[in-house]
């Protein structure tokens, strides 16, 4: 099936002059998770991982994905003519490297404008132009071959109450025309859908998962245009919008108003987030201010309110978690289990918490092997039957009024090996220790990240992805700017200074191909510590609040202070959850949080 559609591709590519056609994984708003009308390299490619881009020649086809994904993409391009590549891989052309390879002197390179950002394709046209060649930007080719192709979603919006929120839009848009203000930006072109749910203090579900709206804004200092399919607002939005001095404008209509921007004018976009058909239709002479979206640190910078709901969240997440884990432990290998059916399970548990939304992304449930596929996903036709053995690692979240969760257990279900052992409490301390940094303002998370990767680099292992990641208010489950990653990767957008107010995950794993996989996952808010002559220090405050299984974890392994911590952990998590669970429940909670 995926050849033939590369053929039909192939045919469209002919027929259009086009030699190589791009297909990344992206939407018209360079959103990381999209809709299932975006899905077109998944189409082309069969691959379903969240990242990668395929490149289509007329001989050959590729697919380009990173660490998170090298094993199920493998599996997934069997018996079909995509090649993998393994991006960041030594000796492993970029995308861009191979397509400068592959194009001949004059040839045609052929993407659709509104998936590929600025900034990529400023990058290609330059290359292409380079060759004497051109680029052909104008169609979307998977389009006229995928004839089932699900609609563009139009899922009803809603407004986040300011009880919620902690501020208002009118009082949002005010601080960035601020920052407009300051930069010399005469307007703002914003299309990053979570920074414009944010901003408006909107949500809604065009991403599964995420509760964001399909929708572009521009902003001046006197005008604030949303572009938005008019069904999705209903009746009471456009009233409150109005009020707060925004104008509705149909979702397509951007491209039109781009090109009314008077030429000089000093347009302020972020060019990696911008779609280059946007880029494409201003005025030859308008000044680009080619910055990074002033909404971006306002939003992951939290405010007191949204801190107070997030601890709250957590509390109602963990006794979610924790009657879950109970369940789990309490009844492997006495009924029947799938890793579906327990994911099932968890999700029934949180849908009984009050103000819950949505899960925050799909649970990832996989068992023993399975494990070792940092973003392995079951389904109905491939599952793994679940045995009072070896090790479960669950990684998975949740939406609530009161903020987004993600926490990842790795679960003894019965016996395991003294490997398994040792890895899981080498993990355990990496998480650990990094929760308990004390550092000076000014710090970055490519400043911490050695605390978490240290005890893993001393026996020479790794894992290839970040360490955290920031979280959105009832919003992306990844958020930048903030993030642990141990070296600078610009596209990740993740290395910022840590402020106070950042809600950041500390998850390093182990994972070992064909054997298991092992992630403890906590989110940390950043706090002020101590101020002196030295400056003023920072702090993490862990708001997850659900057992470590006790049950995989070697004490003599544990340095002194590594027992306090883990000790002082569980010992605020039965402090907080205990109090909402069953007698029995709680009985096994205080087993589960004991010191050792």
């Amino acid at each position: 099936m995926i050849n033939s559609r590369i053929q039909a591709l192939r045919g469209q590519m002919e027929a259009e002059g086009i030699d190589i056609y791009l297909v990344p994984t992206a939407d018209f708003h360079e959103s990381e998770y999209v809709g299932e009308y975006f899905k077109a390299r998944r189409f082309i490619t069969g691959f379903t991982g969240s990242a990668g881009t395929a490149v289509i020649t007329k001989t050959e086809s590729g697919l380009w994905t990173d660490g998170r994904y090298f094993i199920q993409a493998a599996n997934q391009l069997k018996g079909s003519e995509v090649q993998l590549y393994k991006m960041g891989v030594e000796g492993v052309p970029t995308v861009e490297e191979f397509v400068k390879e592959k194009l001949s002197e004059g040839g045609c390179l052929g993407f659709d404008g509104r998936v590929v950002n600025t900034t990529e394709g400023r990058r290609l046209e330059a290359m292409v132009k380079a060759k004497g060649g051109h680029l052909k930007v104008d169609t979307d080719l998977i389009d006229r071959i995928w004839e089932e192709r699900p609609p563009l979603s139009k899922e009803p919006a809603w407004l986040l109450d300011e009880k919620y929120a902690g501020e208002s839009a009118v009082h949002k848009m005010a601080r960035v025309r601020q920052s407009m203000e300051a930069e010399g930006a005469d307007v703002l072109i914003l299309t990053s859908l979570d920074d414009i749910a944010w901003l408006l203090n909107i949500r809604g579900n065009d991403a599964t998962h995420f509760p964001i709206v399909l929708s572009y804004m521009i902003l001046t200092q006197k005008s604030a245009q949303f572009f938005v399919n008019g069904e999705v607002l209903g009746h009471e939005i456009p009233t409150v919008l109005k009020d707060e001095g925004v104008e509705i404008r149909e979702y397509g209509e951007i491209y039109e108003a781009v090109k009314s921007i008077s030429q000089g004018s000093h347009v302020w976009m972020d060019c990696a987030k911008v779609n280059y058909r946007i880029f494409s239709s201003l005025h030859p002479e308008t000044v680009l201010i080619d910055k990074t979206n002033p909404t971006l640190l306002m939003k992951a910078v939290k405010n007191e309110t949204e801190l107070e709901n997030i601890r709250w969240a957590h509390v109602k997440d963990g006794v979610a978690f924790t009657k879950y884990m109970y369940w789990l432990k309490t009844n492997i290998g006495k009924i029947p289990m799938t890793e579906i059916t327990t994911a099932d399970y968890l999700a029934d548990r949180r849908r009984e918490q009050e103000n819950f939304v949505d899960l925050s992304f799909d649970t990832i449930s996989a068992y023993e092997a399975n494990g070792a596929m940092m973003h392995y996903s079951a389904t109905p036709d491939s599952f793994a039957v679940l045995e009072p053995r070896g090790f479960l690692l669950v990684d998975s979240g949740a939406h609530y009024l009161e903020g987004s969760t993600d926490i990842t257990r790795t679960m003894a279900l019965g016996p395991i090996t003294e490997k398994q052992r040792e890895y899981f409490t080498l993990v355990l301390r990496s998480n650990l220790n990094l929760a308990a940094a004390k550092f000076l303002y000014g710090c970055s998370g490519l400043n911490l990240d050695i605390l978490s990767r240290g005890p893993l680099w001393e026996l020479g292992l790794d894992y290839r992805c970040g360490t955290g990641h920031g979280i959105g208010y009832l919003l992306n489950v990844h958020e930048a700017p903030n993030g642990f990653r141990w070296k600078h990767v610009p596209e990740r957008n993740d290395s910022a200074i840590l402020e106070e107010g950042m809600v950041t995950t500390d998850e390093p794993g182990v994972y070992l191909e064909g054997e298991f996989g092992i992630r403890t996952e906590n989110e940390l808010i950043c706090v002020r510590d101590e101020k002196n002559e030295y400056g003023q220090f920072m702090k993490f405050e862990t708001v997850t609040y659900a057992p470590i299984d006790l049950d995989a974890v070697d004490p003599e392994a544990m340095t002194k202070r590594e027992k306090e911590l883990l000790n002082g952990y569980h010992r605020m998590v039965y402090e907080k959850i205990s109090p909402y669970l069953e007698p029995e429940e709680k009985e096994w909670l205080k087993k589960y949080t004991r010191e050792i």
